[in-house]
């Protein structure tokens, strides 16, 4: 497959929630993340080493999920070379000024039905007061709150067809696949990078027969150590732990799985052991037989990680 480079990063993701109140308490006090703004039903949210004005939308809603999500491209000329590209499957739906002070954002639809938007011009955060950091080339102010998370590291999104989406991603989107998980020649999982990081996407298989589903979004925080203290913080403060802290196998980031109140999966990680430097870099392969060991240590994958994403079936009865 072809591998287009116009794609800087992961930009942010809206998270939809019937528990705004509680979701911002969450994000805030636990992980310990600014708010930049909020407008209407919307909260916008970034962590302290995030450039951008926010990397986290929260919108409360009837039930949990995500609204879209947004890659920025490498430039203006990038951004309008996707959009052409995308027009022609006949999955776009058009521009509109973006939120929040950005420039004109792309809307799309991935094969699946998740909703994207590409956008080259940035409302970039500028730290003034009590935020600004001791430091002049961290974007804001060390919290010393909750979890202190650093940044926005990446999103896993569900999908009835992984080929679908993957065909998609790497021939119309760009990136290059990082690492895949194969059983019996059928794809079930892909990891997508669009710059040196290990991944800043990952699509896996889902089973319950919906579309566009989401599974888990994740804020880096800068060592394992920090992982396991959140999961001390998660504990103290009655937060659900569904695994975790632990290694995986693929991509070796040091994990732990939360639900924050509004239902969604939060992952909390450190994941910059890896990066991609090899140039002629090729996809790590992962079998049945390999997955069926667990994780990186043995720990196996629990059921609700395979079956859980949101939104859930009963919450659209």
């Amino acid at each position: 497959m072809k591998i287009t480079w116009e794609l800087a990063h992961l930009a942010h993701v809206e998270l939809l929630t019937p528990k705004l109140d509680e979701s911002i308490r969450f994000f805030t006090e636990i992980l310990g993340m600014y708010i930049s703004g909020i407008e209407g039903d919307s909260a916008y949210l970034r962590a302290y080493d995030d450039y951008e004005h926010h990397t986290l939308k929260l919108t409360a809603h009837r039930h949990s999920g995500m609204g879209h999500f947004a890659w920025r491209t490498r430039s203006q000329d990038s951004l309008e070379t996707r959009v052409m590209a995308i027009e022609a499957t006949g999955l776009g739906i058009g521009w509109e000024d973006h939120e929040c002070g950005y420039g004109r954002a792309y809307k799309f639809y991935y094969p699946d039905g998740h909703q994207c938007e590409l956008y080259f011009d940035s409302h970039k955060f500028k730290a003034e007061g009590d935020q600004k950091s001791a430091l002049k080339n961290t974007a804001s102010r060390f919290p010393g709150k909750g979890m202190n998370v650093r940044r926005i590291d990446h999103l896993n999104l569900l999908a009835k067809d992984i080929v679908a989406f993957r065909d998609f991603q790497f021939g119309i989107v760009g990136g290059r696949m990082t690492e895949t998980i194969i059983f019996d020649e059928q794809p079930k999982g892909v990891w997508v990078s669009v710059n040196n990081k290990s991944y800043d996407l990952a699509i896996t298989e889902d089973h319950s027969g919906m579309n566009g589903r989401f599974h888990h979004l994740t804020y880096a925080v800068n060592s394992r150590e920090e992982v396991l203290l959140a999961a001390d913080i998660a504990l103290e403060n009655g937060v659900f732990i569904e695994t975790g802290p632990h290694k995986h196998a693929i991509q070796q980031t040091f994990f732990l799985y939360l639900y924050e109140p509004g239902g969604n999966r939060i992952e909390i990680a450190n994941p910059t052991a890896r990066l991609i430097l090899d140039p002629d870099y090729e996809t790590i392969v992962w079998n049945k037989e390999e997955r069926m060991k667990g994780q990186a240590w043995g720990l196996k994958t629990v059921e609700s990680f395979h079956t859980r994403g949101t939104p859930m079936p009963e919450e659209l009865l």
